[in-house]
């Protein structure tokens, strides 16, 4: 691995839910803490401590109600907006160290290295850094390869000489193999469960037998993908990293209720919100859409009551991603479909036959083009005051369908009410 050139950093937050949560209780360090899921439903986020006392991810939390009074695990209800935050706030750090980075995910990061001299000075200033001015505590994995600074990054969090960070690239073939000897194939990025579980009966349990599999073979039965993994773990690069996201070809936004509506009101209100936010995305691309779905359901685990599921497809002559226009369509859906004497449980919308807004052809013969202004002025005033400054007066103006959050945190950055304070 010596003569390897190429260097690749996963940055990842440990916890992240929980560590932006003791960022603002110190009193919660070192104690039992999980998060909660939309409607204070599973654990999404445990704590060290709480992985220890047996708390699983994604456990309905009614099903460790003795467990959290046993041993006084602290439960939160998710506060997206403090870790959306708290998220940008580390990536902003990040950046400041390669000019090269991919925000993967809310709590991630690659970077590239490749050409740095001093790598490991710099994942553990990476590692300083961050915590210093976050207070969020984060591990450094670093390989020839995305796939491989994934697995050093998952040695790093477990390895006790670690002190959080670790490079394959210093490994002789030796060490190497015996790092790899000692992980299972699902850890690896990718390989799922079923995946997992159709190479066992291969004889494949290791990562290390995973790498050194045929790879013609492997191919032909579980496809192109499976054959980079492997030369990714052989330290080939094959997956590059993005440094501005792909626009989406489908945007979904969609919500469980806090409790079940059944009037038609309360679900035009819950729609109209759900195309506002889905519509901004589509804005935040550069993109319009050219196919609306709305669809709303019951509670498919009241058995005790009845069930209907509908949903309904729109495609507008006009792609578009006007607010306005599109709660138009999407409320005219529902019409169609609702009925009354259910009790729903979720609704959402999909926005798919997405573009590029600036490259769309229009038709010689529709309606003339939406003009964007409206639209722009209103996501420039929300952009400078805060989302929801402005809005459609039908967007969330009612309430009986929001999501339970009923142990939330407060906004601790971003709400100027919710501010914490000394003393």
């Amino acid at each position: 691995m010596q003569g390897k050139t190429r260097s690749i950093a996963l940055v990842d937050c440990n916890n992240f839910y929980v560590s932006c949560e003791r960022v603002f209780r110190p009193d919660l360090q070192n104690r039992p803490v999980i998060i909660l899921s939309n409607n204070d439903g599973c654990a999404v986020s445990r704590s060290n401590e709480a992985k220890a006392l047996g708390v699983k991810m994604g456990v309905p939390v009614f099903k460790i109600r003795d467990l959290v009074r046993e041993h006084g695990i602290e439960v939160f209800s998710s506060n997206y907006v403090l870790y959306a935050d708290m998220s940008n706030r580390v990536m902003s750090i990040l950046s400041q160290f390669s000019p090269v980075r991919e925000v993967y995910s809310i709590d991630e990061a690659f970077l590239d290295l490749t050409g740095f001299t001093d790598i490991q000075e710099r994942a553990r200033s990476m590692r300083e850094r961050v915590y210093q001015e976050t207070g969020i505590p984060v591990c450094v994995g670093i390989g020839p390869s995305k796939t491989l600074a994934k697995l050093a990054n998952f040695v790093a969090k477990r390895h006790p000489r670690s002190n959080g960070d670790f490079n394959f690239n210093l490994l002789s073939k030796s060490q190497l193999n015996s790092v790899l000897r000692n992980i299972p194939t699902e850890e690896v990025w990718g390989i799922g469960r079923r995946l997992t579980a159709a190479l066992s009966s291969l004889g494949v349990e290791t990562v290390l037998q995973l790498r050194d599999a045929d790879a013609p073979s492997m191919r032909q039965r579980f496809g192109v993908v499976m054959e980079k993994t492997m030369r990714e773990l052989r330290g080939e690069p094959c997956i590059e990293l993005e440094e501005l996201a792909p626009a989406k070809k489908q945007i979904i936004n969609s919500r469980s209720f806090g409790q079940a509506v059944t009037a038609i009101e309360d679900l035009q209100d819950a729609l109209a919100h759900f195309v506002s936010n889905a519509a901004k995305k589509l804005r935040d691309q550069h993109s319009i859409a050219g196919m609306l779905q709305v669809f709303i359901m019951t509670d498919r685990f009241r058995e005790d009551r009845p069930q209907y599921c509908p949903s309904v497809t729109i495609p507008l002559t006009t792609p578009t991603a006007n607010s306005m226009t599109l709660q138009g369509w999407a409320l005219a859906g529902l019409a169609s479909m609702y009925k009354s004497g259910f009790h729903y449980k979720k609704a959402g919308v999909i926005l798919s036959e997405v573009c590029d807004a600036s490259r769309y052809q229009g038709d010689l013969f529709a309606a003339v083009p939406e003009d964007p202004a409206l639209m722009t002025t209103l996501d420039e005033i929300n952009a400078r005051y805060g989302k929801g400054t402005v809005k459609l007066s039908q967007d969330g103006s009612r309430q009986s369908w929001k999501m339970r959050q009923e142990r939330k945190s407060p906004e601790y950055t971003t709400n100027w009410d919710e501010l914490p304070v000394c003393g």
